[in-house]
């Protein structure tokens, strides 16, 4: 068996080239990873079968009809973001129960519910929520002054290609600056974030390889069912509550899946 890798390099108006390159390249089956990936091959690589990890729902977004018989070429994994973007602003208040301003750091350009599906959550926890937009790094800086300069008590850092890229960036500034974030994916308190929540990454990944497994054996992807995560994991790193100075709740920590020392 042949394993094809292409790779944008950060550059998305590579993407639909790549994806005609590698169906020139009669593979079998096409894996990507991002709601912003698939919406940009999904017609270009049909026939091919797709198994693509979005974050949103891909029924409201419009990739497929339905989760259960998706039709077409594709079927997949989704990581249901917007549906835990509150559970990690509650996180945020569990940490600072005084906490009443969260700057929102987030993209515009990429495929996201997670700022709409916010607003009901922080009015439930009597928060008031700071939008903040950086759609390049090159945006970057300004975004981060202005986050610091909104009097926000915490932020919450909303995945996307640019932001994941500039993870280090973003926890150094934060920390220096004395703001607790919260994000999505493990690898941010990993890059000196103080806490994330999301899927677990090798899970999901594991279930993608099951639909390419049955897709290489003979079934349509159309009618393999887009799958939901079922296992999520907390990740909070000690390091950052101290520079921070902030002491995590023994509560949080005994329900942490990975603590960072």
């Amino acid at each position: 068996m042949a394993l094809l890798i292409r790779y944008a390099e950060g550059r998305p108006e590579r993407l639909p080239d790549l994806a005609r390159d590698l169906v020139g390249s009669k593979v079998d089956v096409i894996v990507t990873v991002g709601t912003d990936v698939a919406r940009l091959v999904k017609n270009i690589v049909a026939p091919t079968p797709l198994v693509a990890a979005v974050s949103e729902d891909p029924v409201e977004i419009g990739l497929v009809t339905s989760l259960s018989r998706p039709g077409g070429n594709m079927t997949g994994v989704t990581f249901i973001s917007s549906e835990l973007a509150g559970k990690r602003l509650a996180l945020l208040k569990e940490l600072l129960p005084r906490a009443s301003r969260v700057a929102v750091l987030w993209d515009p350009t990429h495929v996201d519910l997670e700022v709409r599906e916010l607003e009901p959550a922080a009015r439930s926890l009597g928060i008031t929520l700071q939008s903040v937009e950086a759609r390049t790094t090159e945006e970057l800086d300004a975004a981060l002054r202005t986050v610091a300069a909104g009097g926000a008590d915490a932020v919450m850092v909303v995945p996307s290609r640019v932001l994941n890229l500039n993870a280090k960036r973003i926890a150094e500034f934060l920390r220096d600056r004395r703001l607790p974030a919260v994000s999505m994916w493990g690898s941010f308190a990993e890059a000196g974030g103080l806490m994330t929540y999301g899927p677990n990454i090798p899970a999901v990944i594991r279930r993608m390889a099951t639909h390419v497994d049955k897709i290489l054996k003979g079934a349509r992807p159309g009618d393999l069912p887009i799958e939901r995560p079922t296992r999520f994991e907390l990740v909070v790193n000690l390091r950052a509550a101290k520079a921070l100075g902030v002491t995590l709740p023994q509560s949080l920590l005994l329900r942490a899946d990975r603590v960072i020392e």
